[in-house]
């Protein structure tokens, strides 16, 4: 027995468990292969891959999809799971399992034209996207036209024998298809029912009093052991061979985990914009006469000649030996690692704006630099070329954007419109949070808005609800911010069965700028659906979207650039002459003073309590030290703060071991930033630049503990093998654990 249609809490409102506890599971009860079907989406594709892989299952991948004209539904017909069909069409259905690389790529195409085409018709569509799938139905007046139109199709039966079912046999005898044994499942046991009962509820914005059987799933739609299933399905013998037979052709297991980087496109001779033609909340149109798909040495030569263009502009015709020993290095890296497309589209974006703040790990490259994207010199403050990009890394790099906020919209959907079909919004897929959770049960409880607004309005944004689940009522009693409030019957209830839903998603809406570009159409690798603001947007998250490979760039909204661009031309406009490609505003000496005395009240970054504090203490203003001040504040520092100060003042020090001198000179031999985790580990311990950036990055993992260890052991070796002293690898490591995730 194969489970062919398990519902993961994707199924958004009707499945209750995420794909790690569904393969976990799974593998208890003895399964060796498994398919997550979630209805109209692969929202969960990669995380469900993932943990098979760290299960030993393998996995089978498909959706299903369902017929519906107007938004997202996802009930079939009563009588085979006792789901209503209250649908403005059809109610058709279709559980679509790839086979092969084609039927993947037709499988996002399909879904992507169920969530935009509003006349969607699954009946007439299927047809166009069957090549590599095996659909399998639960309609007989389905399977008789897909077959005939050649489709490599099943009929389904979900349990018991009832009319529906025994006509559904006949017809597949009488096409000489096999019918299958695919009970659905939405919980992985039995007690579970009540969470998902809950969550339809909330979903129908009805009360739980007043859901009817129709409106859920049965009470047995839980993931049984293959034992339960030979005795639900032991009067058709057939269709549990039949099953396992579909199941051992579909050996497709994922999509390919290569990079996906945007296409660059040769420059126009005419620009349909240009960066002075944006004004604040305007539109601006997408270049045109660009031609398509170059050879990728000539992305390589184009990437070259508006580097060196752009440096001169910085440094001036006569380039300083460092700045050209460095771009080389950088232009050789990039050209390796086939990365010169992804640099000339993110320059080609940032030009369509007179102010950006390009930042995040691509600040270190001298690339980014000339060509624009960024406006720190990596030269004058050193910064680390390798922990933005080097040869061992297999991830893409990450360039951040920021352009004015009033700007930024129209930026971006001239960027939509360049690459239409090519291009979507990275989504964001949003959990119930406590307060939402237990918001959304009040109402299923049948409390009134006043009931629930006594509580709720006093409960914080976030927290995390780390207590044990059955301690949940208590510790929530606890709250400084309820220590005065009552809790009557239900909300006892109440606030127990809302610590089930919590963390389990309920809808998904848009990342705040991550954007995705494809060489080929983007629902070939993706399904795509429309967020309501009408932005096109792929089903996966962020964490999700790296791990398939597609190459995310973050366009942001800051409202610091506005406020810039407005005070500019207020200049102007008052008739001061102002030259802003000359203006060195870090090197303002009225700023900085001001900087030193902490007066920084209303200034992004560095107006906490906290950080106007050390600004005091240090008595420093200059560029330099704001940064170190900025960073270096953070949880489990404090002793590190202490000793900085002193430091700073006048106090002795030497560093840790010789070979840290020059590496955490600037700053006073204790280590601030992320880049010198990266740089001790590669000094001390003889690490890669690869190896150095793996640490670096698991440091502000969830999941480090499980790592780390491996990473402490080889940098211990390491060191020793260059006779450090076990007192100084105590003391280096404990500096990095310090960053405890937090760094910059």
């Amino acid at each position: 027995m194969v489970p062919l249609t398990v519902h993961s809490y994707y199924s958004l409102m009707w499945g209750t468990c995420s794909p790690e506890k569904i393969c976990a599971v799974a593998k208890q009860r003895g399964y060796r292969r498994l398919a997550i079907t979630d209805t109209d989406n692969l929202y969960g594709l990669w995380p469900f891959l993932k943990y098979c892989e760290h299960e030993d299952i393998t996995p089978i991948v498909g959706a299903e999809v369902t017929d519906s004209a107007k938004k997202p539904r996802f009930q079939p017909p009563v009588g085979l799971t006792g789901r209503r069909t209250d649908k403005p069409s059809s109610g058709y259905r279709a559980v679509c399992l790839v086979e092969n690389d084609q039927g993947y790529q037709n499988l996002c195409r399909l879904l992507t034209r169920r969530h935009i085409d509003p006349q969607f018709d699954l009946k007439s569509v299927i047809p166009s996207y069957a090549k590599g799938l095996v659909i399998i139905t639960p309609h007989s007046d389905l399977l008789i036209p897909w077959h005939e139109a050649g489709l490599t199709v099943a009929g389904m039966v979900s349990g018991k024998p009832n009319g529906t079912a025994f006509e559904l046999r006949k017809t597949s005898r009488h096409l000489g298809v096999p019918l299958l044994a695919v009970p659905e499942s939405f919980f992985t046991d039995p007690g579970d029912f009540k969470i998902h009962r809950m969550l339809r509820a909330i979903d129908m914005n009805t009360s739980l009093s007043r859901l009817r059987p129709p409106d859920t799933a049965t009470p047995g739609a839980w993931l049984a052991p293959a034992s339960e299933y030979a005795e639900r399905f032991a009067v058709w013998p057939d269709a549990l061979r039949a099953t396992e037979a579909v199941a051992e052709r579909l050996t497709f297991t994922g999509p390919c985990h290569e990079l996906v980087l945007p296409p660059w496109i040769d420059p126009p001779k005419n620009r349909a914009f240009s960066p002075e033609s944006l004004q604040a909340g305007g539109r601006i149109n997408p270049p045109t006469d660009r031609r398509i798909n170059p050879q990728p040495n000539d992305s390589d030569q184009a990437l070259r000649n508006a580097a060196y263009k752009g440096a001169k502009k910085r440094y001036g015709d006569d380039l300083p030996e460092t700045v050209v020993d460095r771009m080389e290095h950088e232009l050789h890296v990039i050209k390796k690692m086939g990365f010169s497309s992804y640099f000339l589209v993110v320059q080609d974006i940032v030009s369509r704006s007179p102010r950006i703040c390009g930042r995040g790990s691509g600040a270190a490259s001298l690339v980014a630099y000339s060509l624009g994207i960024t406006n720190v010199c990596p030269i004058k403050h050193n910064l680390y070329f390798e922990r933005f990009l080097n040869p061992g890394r297999s991830d893409p790099p990450d360039i951040d954007i920021d352009f004015a906020w009033d700007e930024r919209d129209a930026v971006m959907q001239s960027v939509l419109n360049q690459y239409k079909g090519h291009a979507a919004l990275i989504s964001n897929h949003v959990f119930f949070q406590p307060r939402m959770a237990i918001r959304e049960t009040a109402k299923v409880f049948g409390l009134t808005e006043r009931e629930i607004n006594r509580v709720t309005k006093r409960l914080p944004w976030f927290w995390r609800a780390s207590c044990p689940e059955e301690d949940f009522f208590q510790w929530l009693k606890r709250l400084p911010e309820l220590s005065d409030v009552d809790f009557p019957s239900p909300w006892p209830d109440i606030i127990r069965s809302a610590r089930h839903i919590i963390g389990i998603p309920r809808y998904i809406s848009v990342h705040p700028g991550g954007m995705v570009i494809t060489p080929e159409p983007i629902a070939h690798y993706v399904p795509v659906e429309l967020a309501p603001k009408g932005v096109p947007i792929i089903q996966w998250e962020k964490d999700a979207a790296e791990m398939s490979g597609l190459v995310k760039i973050d366009l942001l909204g800051n409202r610091s650039l506005a406020v810039i661009r407005d005070a500019i031309s207020n200049l102007r406009e008052n008739g001061t002459k102002f030259d802003e490609a000359f203006w060195e505003p870090e090197d303002d000496m009225a700023t900085q003073a001001n900087v030193a005395k902490g007066n920084t009240m209303g200034c992004f970054y560095i107006e906490s309590p906290a950080m106007r504090m050390l600004q005091k203490k240090t008595k420093t203003g200059d560029f330099n030290h704001l940064v170190i001040n900025s960073s270096i504040i953070r949880p489990a520092a404090n002793e590190f703060i202490r000793e900085y100060v002193r430091r700073l003042h006048g106090g002795n020090w030497e560093p840790v071991h010789p070979l840290l001198a020059d590496i955490l000179e600037e700053t006073y031999g204790i280590m601030v930033y992320q880049e010198d985790v990266s740089k001790a580990a590669v000094a001390l311990a003889g690490f890669s630049h690869a190896d150095a950036d793996g640490l670096r990055k698991i440091m502000s993992k969830k999941d480090k503990v499980r790592k780390l260890d491996d990473y402490k052991a080889r940098f211990i070796a390491g060191a020793r093998t260059r006779g450090v002293r076990k007192d100084q690898i105590e003391a280096l490591w404990d500096m990095m654990m310090s960053f405890s995730g937090y760094s910059f």
